[in-house]
């Protein structure tokens, strides 16, 4: 679960189960009742409908965690994002990083460090589509150290200047505008 919309299904699918749960979070949900095998089939069943995988390997599990972690830190956070990646994943997940690092490389191909970095510059994007602040603000806002630091990125990842991006969109407005 990456999306509050995704919470809404898995609460609503396990109310349908007639199951209470504690809490349903991005990534994770605790149940109060022991799951019968049959609500447990029915449980994958109705998710995977709704486009989403029940998961219960211990490594895929923590994987997710990892996932949910940095995605409620970039996407989730309205202040300034201050914290090292590192420490915060470790305090976060009770792990040491070197295990999580290695863990998540295994099962995804991809080091964390990446996945951050593109969640980061898909958060630039949003807040410049947005157009409530400058890329001075956007780049305080996720702990660059600098705007030229923050265009870099961007600029590595999605083969343009975050200036380059935002007149993108505004083509793209005026456009439609003038339909």
């Amino acid at each position: 679960m990456v999306c509050i919309r995704c919470q809404m299904v898995v609460k609503a699918e396990l109310e349908k189960l007639g199951l209470h749960y504690v809490y349903v979070k991005i990534g994770e949900a605790d149940i109060i009742e022991n799951i019968l095998p049959d609500q447990l089939e029915q449980l994958k069943i109705s998710l995977k409908r709704a486009g989403l995988i029940l998961m219960d390997d211990k490594k895929s599990i923590l994987v997710e965690k990892i996932k949910s972690a940095i995605i409620e830190l970039v996407h989730y956070t309205e202040e300034q994002i201050k914290v090292n990646l590192s420490d915060y994943l470790s305090e976060k997940l009770n792990y040491d990083y070197t295990y999580l690092a290695s863990l998540f490389k295994e099962v995804n191909g991809i080091n964390i460090e990446k996945f951050y970095l593109t969640h980061k510059i898909e958060r630039v994007k949003e807040l410049l589509v947005y157009d409530e602040l400058n890329l001075s603000e956007i780049a305080f806002r996720l702990n660059y150290s600098s705007v030229s630091h923050l265009s870099n990125q961007f600029s590595k990842i999605t083969g343009m200047t975050p200036t380059y991006f935002k007149k993108l969109k505004n083509n793209r407005r005026n456009t439609l505008e003038n339909v």
